[in-house]
């Protein structure tokens, strides 16, 4: 029988260090940007992530700044990602090292008390359907960030394509797509009819500053974007976008109410980067928002 669970949302994913338009190494993947979701949804929240202990330095910030919401899980390998703008809604991205798979001994390490379970893939290979089967069992909630379906596991330029396993979104209460990972998915348009092939209960499209569109049961809703913010490096937004979701979710609000709280959340944070330098535009995410 599923354990009793708190109501609330565990974000599990892998560190990443990114190098961003040639700047130092700095912290990224979502556990350097769900902090402030959680904390701002005011339910309760836990972050678990996976890196090398010779990298866990970079991340001491994230743990200074969130304390124990955070746990950070030894690894033999960090991922790694460069990523080069041509300016703030077109990137380049590559994939310098790839992380470590969660597989069963992660999530009994992570042990996940939560409700729902946000997880957060850097690549395909993150999280096998046989771990989403293990959260499944546990008794969890799982929601998806969709760039782990389309990203493929090779080193060099970013490879996107639709080639994930079925099995993969099975298992999926929610579903989150960034508008050109749904075109991926979808070979096309994404459509009501391709919502209904996936068969999650619940998928999000986001479309930067145009908002986002709600599938389910059948039916779509356009849910506004809270205010535009023009001329800001956006890494990370989408991450603490879906950290807020589905926080808001587990703690009973509804999908709009839900996607509104975190579009809010994302256009007070994409504020404070107005006017920071590039050098500087992920860290302070880390060590100043919320």
């Amino acid at each position: 029988m599923p354990r009793p669970f708190v109501p609330g949302v565990t974000v599990l994913g892998n560190l990443a260090i990114d190098i961003i338009d040639g700047a130092a190494p700095s912290p990224g993947g979502c556990a350097s940007f769900a902090g402030v979701a959680l904390e701002a949804s005011g339910g309760a929240g836990r972050i678990v992530a996976m890196g090398a202990e010779r990298d866990h330095a970079l991340f001491d910030p994230l743990l200074d700044r969130f304390g124990d919401m955070v746990a950070i899980l030894p690894a033999d390998r960090t991922s790694s990602f460069r990523l080069d703008y041509d300016d703030t809604d077109h990137r380049h991205m590559s994939v310098e090292a790839i992380g470590p798979i969660w597989g069963a001994a992660a999530i009994e390490a992570a042990d996940p008390e939560t409700t729902w379970v946000h997880l957060a893939p850097l690549l395909r290979t993150d999280f096998p359907e046989q771990t989403l089967a293990v959260l499944a069992a546990r008794g969890h909630r799982i929601a998806y960030d969709g760039q782990g379906l389309v990203r493929a596991d090779r080193l060099g330029p970013l490879i996107e394509d639709r080639l994930f396993p079925a099995e993969l979104v099975a298992r999926l209460d929610i579903l989150k797509l960034a508008e050109e990972e749904a075109v991926i998915v979808a070979d096309g348009a994404f459509d009501a009819a391709t919502a209904e092939r996936l068969g999650v209960p619940e998928i999000l499209v986001t479309y930067g500053s145009e908002g986002c569109d709600i599938y389910m049961e059948g039916a779509v809703v356009r849910v506004p974007a809270a205010w535009p913010v023009l001329g800001v490096q956006t890494t990370g937004a989408g991450d603490m976008f879906t950290a807020c979701y589905v926080a808001n979710r587990a703690a009973g609000s509804d999908p709009r109410h839900a996607a509104e709280r975190a579009s809010e959340l994302v256009a007070r944070e994409l504020q404070q980067r107005v006017g920071v330098g590039s050098s500087e535009r992920v860290y302070p995410q880390v060590g100043g928002l919320g």
